[in-house]
Parts: structure tokens; C-alpha cells; sequence
């Protein structure tokens, strides 16, 4: 059996190392291997939903379909373009 000192001191120890797992406004680090996924897909992720908004408001408006996905490609390529900047801090030693 523990004693009540050696319990409440693990128990602070187990509270801690929580409190380490998940802070939600700790700043994001970059994951192993120098690349940031997370950070890059929260930075994408609202551009590519509003083209994707777009697109299919063309396509509510009752335009042929080969316009509306005429878009689409870009839409596309900018984002994995903008992926590829976030995910590699391409920009970190220009600012």
C-alpha cells in the first residue's frame, strides 16, 4: 500500500503529465522531420472548402457543369501549392 503523500505526489505527477499532452494554446511545433501537416491543413483548409463553396454554387445556378469544374483545377493546384509552402516552412527565413 501507498502512503497518502506518495499517492496525491503521483497524482500530481499523472496531472501534469496531461496538462503536457494537450495545451490548446500551446503554439503549434512542427512534427518530426521539420514539417508541420497540422499547421499547414487549419492554413488550407477554409481556402479550399470556399473554392469548393463555389464550385458548387456555379453548379446550383444551373451553369453547364464543364464550367463550374473548369475552376476546379485551380482550386486545386493552389491549394496543394499553399500545403507545400505551410508544411514545409518554406518562407520561416524570409520573415
Amino acid at each position: 500500500m501507498r502512503s497518502s503523500a506518495t499517492a496525491s505526489a503521483d497524482d500530481e505527477g499523472e496531472e501534469a503529465a496531461l496538462d503536457e499532452e494537450f495545451d490548446p494554446d500551446a503554439p503549434l511545433q512542427p512534427d518530426a522531420g521539420g514539417r508541420n501537416r497540422k499547421r499547414a491543413v487549419l492554413a488550407v483548409l477554409p481556402f479550399l472548402g470556399i473554392g469548393l463553396m463555389c464550385v458548387l454554387l456555379l453548379l446550383g445556378w444551373g451553369l453547364e457543369p464543364l464550367w463550374a469544374f473548369a475552376i476546379l483545377p485551380p482550386i486545386l493546384f493552389c491549394s496543394a501549392l499553399a500545403y507545400i509552402v505551410f508544411s514545409s516552412d518554406f518562407l520561416e527565413d524570409r520573415t
